[in-house]
């Protein structure tokens, strides 16, 4: 399965149900797998044990699909005879998240587009820099409001404004507990409001909160999320801690969840410290790097095949391609090179993101991967690890 090529959500529900044959586990059951995976704290290490993981899915490929077998939990466990593609399309538009834009007359307006520009690591990859990312750490809320929705007791809009208003007030309440806030601290606080989708102001306080008595899915939600926004520099203050403990228990959870909500955040952030770009605090140039080179490398992979069969039928660029290898190109070669590339991405429809304005600077990352990438054969310097 392809989580980025058409047809993958149709092939995944298929998955899905040959997975279960019997009834599907409910969103409480799910919970604390999507934590274990990464999917509440908005950076996915691993897809649900539902579908294999493979190690070419990226971060984003992944979170599509945690996402979408959460929304398929909710939506397995409900009354609704509405088939579940076409009920979650109208719960997106109705909550207005896939409004008209260039981007979608690029992107179309099924339910795919819809969860490509939802999850995108940046939302908008023709205007903003490749270095501005948004966390994926409030997507379990679409979860929670497409279960309201098909209860159909609650307003969904409505309903995202308050439980946005809730997080931004428990979150930021964490962060101020902190005795010394750090350069992680400001980058979140950056991300998440970034990531707020229907409000701009909070208005709520952490009585108004606590008084409205949140379900039990929304209190675990809660606190896992100030667990995550207070974990900074692989440890807790004691403040930080006390503040969890006050937290966890005026939401009415009882202190073995407290402690397996704080443990379940220590354990994945010590393990994935590496690979969590917003715990890496890398300047944005390094960012842009990293993020255009997993971008570029996932595109040569998956088209190795079809950039070998053109690539024997162009033999002056294989020629200037070898030499750059081993030596710098001139002006006029680096051109020349440049000018082939693109006519050969033409042949790609895959990699038509080379072809539009500023394409040309992610041209050296391509040409920097395709000796790693494409049959041994093709450069005779390569050396075998």
């Amino acid at each position: 399965m392809n989580p980025s090529g058409s047809g993958w959500i149709t092939k995944l529900l298929k998955l899905l149900k040959a997975h279960s044959e019997h009834e599907f586990e409910s969103l409480e059951q799910l919970y604390p797998k999507l934590r274990n995976v990464g999917f509440l704290y908005g950076s996915n290490m691993a897809t649900l044990s539902h579908i294999a993981d493979n190690p070419d899915y990226t971060k984003e490929e992944r979170c599509k699909i945690n996402l979408v077998i959460a929304l398929y939990a909710v939506h397995s466990n409900t009354k609704s005879t509405e088939p579940f593609e076409k009920s979650l399309l109208k719960f997106y538009k109705e909550i207005t998240l896939y409004k008209s834009t260039f981007i979608r007359t690029i992107l179309g307006n099924n339910l795919e587009s819809i969860l490509h520009k939802r999850i995108h690591i940046d939302n908008n990859i023709l205007t903003k820099n490749f270095s501005f990312f948004v966390t994926n750490a409030l997507l379990f809320m679409d979860v929670m409001a497409y279960q309201e929705y098909l209860k159909g007791e609650k307003n969904a809009i409505l309903y995202l404004n308050q439980f946005e208003n809730s997080i931004r007030t428990l979150v930021l309440t964490a962060l101020n507990s902190k005795s010394l806030k750090t350069s992680y601290d400001d980058s979140l606080i950056k991300l998440l409001e970034s990531s707020f989708r229907f409000t701009e102001n909070a208005s709520h306080n952490y009585k108004t909160v606590i008084d409205a008595a949140p379900s039990e899915l929304e209190s675990l939600y809660y606190l896992d999320l100030a667990c995550m926004s207070t974990w900074s520099d692989l440890k807790l203050e004691a403040a930080e801690q006390e503040f969890l403990n006050i937290l966890g228990s005026d939401l009415g959870i009882s202190k073995t969840l407290i402690d397996q909500s704080i443990t379940s955040v220590e354990i994945f952030y010590k393990t994935h410290k590496n690979k969590i770009a917003l715990l890496n605090s890398k300047n944005s140039v390094q960012s842009f790097y990293d993020h255009t080179s997993l971008m570029v490398r996932k595109l040569i992979s998956r088209n190795s095949k079809r950039l070998f069969k053109e690539l024997k039928e162009s033999k002056e660029l294989v020629k200037l391609l070898s030499q750059s290898t081993q030596r710098e190109l001139n002006d006029a070669e680096q051109k020349q090179m440049q000018e082939q590339l693109l006519d050969l991405l033409k042949s790609i429809p895959s990699l038509a993101i080379f072809l539009l304005p500023g394409g040309a600077l992610l041209l050296p990352l391509f040409v920097k991967f395709i000796p790693k990438l494409l049959p041994s054969a093709f450069d005779d310097n390569r050396i075998k690890d």
